[in-house]
C-alpha cells in the first residue's frame, strides 16, 4: 500500500503555487473564549468553494502524455468533479466524464459543467454511483482521479497543513470533516511533520460514520450504508489508503448527529456570516456538541466547503 510522506505535500504545494489561493484562516470571536482560541480555515473561499481543486490539480499536473490523452474520469458528490473539471481546463486535458449520484445539487454540478466536463448522473446514492462508474471505466479505459486514495490527490490536500501552521503556528488541534478520509490524511502528514504533538480530530455525519466503524472494526469499509443526510460530501466508504495511514494520522474521530450539523451550518450562517455547505460545518458541530475536548486549546476548524444548496440555505436561515 502506498503512503503519503511530507515531501510529497511539500511537491504538490510546489505544482500548485500561484494557481489556487492560499485561503484565510480566520479568529472566531462567537466560539472563542478566554485561553481557548478557535479559527476557521475558510476552504469554502477555494476556487470552486471546495478544497477539491488542491488534490485535483496536484494530480492532474502529474498525469503523463498517455495519461492525459486518454481522457480522465472521476466519481464524485459534486465537489472532486468540479475540482477535476476545473484542473483539466487549467492543464489543458479536453475530454472528462463526472460520474455523480443523482441526488447531487445543482450548484455543484453546474460546476463541473461550467469547467467543461461531461456530467454522468447514475445511482440513488454515492455508492451505487460508484459501481456504474467502474463499470464504465473498464470500458472506456479512460485515465481515473480518485478522490480520497490516491498519493497525489491527498497530497494535494496536505497544503492546507502547511498553510495553517504558517498562519498560525499556536494551533495545537485541527478538526477536519472524514468522507473517504484524504483530507484529513494530507493535512496530518503535514501537520504532525511541522508539529508532533499536535491533535488531528475527524468528524463524520451519524448517517455515514464510515471511518468509525473502520477503525472500530478493523476493517476497511469500502462502501457503507448511507442515511438520510445533508451532508452529501461526506457519503460512501472509506479509501485504502486513508484507512492505511489513520492509526498514525487520526487522534480521534468523533460522530455528530444531523441535527447538529443542521445547527451548526445556521450558525456559521447567522453569527459568523460564513457560507458553508452542510459536510462543512461538521467541525462546528463537533465543536458544539463535545466543548470539553476544546478547552483551553487553540483549534483550527477546517469548513471544506461552501457549495450549500440554495434551498437548504433558506431552510437553514428559517429553523429555529
Amino acid at each position: 500500500m502506498e503512503q503519503v510522506v511530507f515531501e510529497d505535500v511539500l511537491k504538490a504545494r510546489e505544482r500548485i503555487a500561484g494557481r489556487l489561493p492560499v485561503t484565510p484562516l480566520d479568529l472566531s470571536m462567537e466560539l472563542s473564549d478566554g485561553q481557548t482560541q478557535v479559527y476557521y480555515k475558510l476552504e469554502c473561499q477555494q476556487k470552486l468553494k471546495s478544497f477539491k481543486c488542491r488534490g485535483a490539480l496536484n494530480k492532474m499536473t502529474s498525469l503523463t502524455p498517455e495519461q492525459r490523452a486518454k481522457g480522465v474520469m472521476a466519481i464524485s458528490s459534486g465537489n472532486h468533479g468540479a475540482g477535476v473539471a476545473l484542473a483539466a481546463r487549467l492543464e489543458g486535458v479536453d475530454q472528462v466524464k463526472v460520474y455523480v449520484p443523482l441526488c447531487t445539487p445543482k450548484a455543484k454540478t453546474d460546476k463541473i459543467r461550467w469547467n467543461g466536463a461531461e456530467v454522468v448522473m447514475a445511482g440513488e446514492d454515492y455508492d451505487k454511483c460508484h459501481a456504474i462508474a467502474m463499470e464504465a471505466l473498464a470500458r472506456e479505459g479512460m485515465t481515473y482521479i480518485d478522490p480520497c486514495s490516491d498519493v497525489e490527490v491527498i497530497a494535494g490536500q496536505g497544503t492546507i497543513g502547511l498553510e495553517i501552521l504558517e498562519q498560525q503556528p499556536d494551533i495545537d488541534t485541527i478538526v477536519v470533516p472524514i468522507g473517504g478520509g484524504g483530507i484529513i490524511t494530507g493535512i496530518s502528514v503535514a501537520a504532525k511533520h511541522l508539529k508532533p504533538g499536535i491533535r488531528i480530530i475527524g468528524v463524520q455525519t451519524a448517517a455515514c460514520p464510515a471511518m468509525a466503524a473502520s477503525l472500530r472494526d478493523h476493517t476497511c469499509y469500502l462502501e457503507y450504508p448511507i442515511g438520510e443526510t445533508v451532508c452529501d460530501a461526506l457519503v460512501g466508504g472509506v479509501g485504502e489508503i486513508p484507512y492505511a495511514m489513520a492509526e498514525s494520522c487520526i487522534d480521534q474521530v468523533l460522530v455528530v448527529e444531523e441535527s447538529d450539523i443542521r445547527a451548526a451550518a445556521a450558525f456559521l450562517l447567522k453569527q459568523e456570516k460564513v457560507v458553508a455547505e452542510c459536510a462543512g460545518a461538521v467541525g462546528v458541530a463537533a465543536f458544539r456538541a463535545y466543548p470539553e475536548l476544546f478547552q483551553g486549546h487553540h483549534t483550527a476548524i477546517v469548513i471544506t466547503g461552501g457549495n450549500l444548496d440554495a434551498g437548504l440555505m433558506t431552510q437553514l436561515l428559517t429553523e429555529a
